[in-house]
C-alpha cells in the first residue's frame, strides 16, 4: 500500500464514502418509500429528516 508524503494512505482522494455517488449533491429529490410521494431536495436538509406530508414516513434520497 502506498503511503503519501504526509503519512496518508494512497488513493484517489474520493473521501470517506467513495467519491461521486449518484443522486448526491444539491439537486435531486426526496422520495417516500411508503407511498412514492416526491419533493425537491433542499440543501443542508437530509431527506431522512423530512417526513412525508401524505403518510408521515421519513423520506429517502432518490
Amino acid at each position: 500500500m502506498f503511503i503519501g508524503t504526509r503519512g496518508q494512505r494512497g488513493g484517489g482522494g474520493q473521501g470517506r464514502r467513495g467519491g461521486n455517488r449518484p443522486g448526491a449533491g444539491p439537486g435531486g429529490y426526496c422520495i417516500c418509500p411508503n407511498c412514492g410521494y416526491r419533493v425537491e431536495h433542499k440543501v443542508a436538509q437530509p431527506c431522512y429528516q423530512v417526513k412525508c406530508p401524505k403518510c408521515g414516513t421519513p423520506m429517502q434520497r432518490e
